[in-house]
């Protein structure tokens, strides 16, 4: 008897056995990618953790925005009347002062001598008007020679107020109370009609003046709220009201130039910031989601709702306005249903979450 080829045996048993688990891998690997797949489409038991949030009514108003720029209530540059060399500075720069403050004097030795001088011949005139008058009282002097000095008396006065004018503006007094901005002259340095001593600012309130359409005009009226954001204060609103509406519509942007009033006690708001405006009109009682529920793919719009058995309901919504990362829903869910807000994009029709119990108020 011939005995059977014992290498032949063990290859061909060899290559069996590689065939059978190279079958057997592939089965378990399409089982798995059914259950996967049975799992995205809601078919499976492993639910998804979401965040869900409660639909509810809250107060919200309608907000038109516009870009404007900061002004001082009151703003005015500091400047010189006449050439002069400054004697003294009283201020130093970013200096709260009052109304009337003396902020620069400059020198006036001539004219302190003219005043002196023409003080003079006024005090002699007063003096022989005063003999005159006595004299016409008795009819020793005519009446046209009194009428002569009294005119002459009056003149020598007007030359005093005059030296007086030119000395007082040799002393720079402040217009108005507010803020000195950075001082730009030295004593000893000569100044000329023009010649910019400092910036002044009245900051206790400051002016924001923005365009808004005209489509817009009906909407707006004095006294309206408005709230105010500047980009040195991330996350601070100002509040203040509309002061006054332009009479006029620019014919060539079609637009109305409005100007708001904003306290500014602390002086954080500074002329030329540029300011994002909101001013809020219409409040009512509206449905408020987090915007980041509301799913937009192409023309559609819709959330996922969490239904009574637990699963997901994908709800086409119609929404209104949208602002501070809420969205108002106008039409789609109602009030008491619950939303998924977080983890959207692993939801299918019909798949089962994770907590959704653990929901979360919609409004702040």
């Amino acid at each position: 008897m011939t005995p059977f080829p014992r290498s032949k045996f063990t290859k061909s048993t060899f290559l069996l056995a590689c065939a059978l688990c190279a079958t057997l891998s592939a089965c378990g690997r399409d089982q798995a990618a059914a259950a996967n797949n049975r799992d995205a489409r809601g078919g499976g038991n492993a639910p998804v953790a979401v965040t869900t949030t409660i639909v509810r009514a809250s107060d919200f108003s309608d907000a038109l925005t516009a870009i404007g720029t900061a002004r001082a209530r009151e703003s005015v540059t500091v400047t010189a009347k006449v050439s002069e060399i400054v004697q003294q500075v009283h201020f130093d720069s970013g200096d709260e002062v009052g109304k009337g403050a003396v902020l620069v004097t400059l020198s006036g030795q001539q004219q302190q001598a003219a005043l002196r001088q023409a003080e003079a011949a006024a005090k002699e005139a007063q003096q022989l008007l005063d003999r005159q008058d006595a004299l016409a009282k008795q009819q020793l002097i005519a009446t046209s020679q009194l009428d002569t000095q009294r005119a002459a008396r009056d003149q020598a006065n007007a030359q005093a107020a005059q030296v007086r004018a030119q000395i007082s503006d040799r002393t720079i007094r402040a217009p108005f109370g507010g803020v000195l901005g950075i001082r730009q002259v030295s004593p000893g340095a000569l100044v000329t009609p023009g010649t910019v001593i400092a910036t002044l600012d009245d900051l206790s309130r400051v002016y924001v003046d923005f365009p808004m359409p005209e489509g817009e005009l009906a909407q707006l009226a004095q006294g309206q709220r408005v709230y105010g954001r500047a980009a040195a204060y991330p996350g601070t609103a100002f509040d203040g009201v509309v002061s006054t509406i332009d009479t006029r519509i620019d014919p060539t942007t079609r637009s109305v130039n409005v100007r708001a009033d904003f306290p500014n006690p602390d002086h954080r708001l500074r002329p030329g910031m540029l300011i994002n405006v909101d001013l809020r009109h219409g409040e009512r009682n509206a449905l408020l989601l987090p915007e980041i529920s509301v799913v937009q793919v192409g023309e559609r719009t819709f959330v996922y709702r969490v239904g009574n058995d637990g699963t997901v309901q994908q709800v086409d919504v119609k929404v209104g306005t949208r602002r501070d990362g809420r969205a108002e829903i106008l039409d789609g869910v109602k009030a008491g249903d619950r939303v998924i807000v977080d983890g959207t994009g692993k939801l299918r029709p019909g798949a089962k979450i994770a907590d959704a119990a653990n929901a979360r108020t919609a409004t702040r």
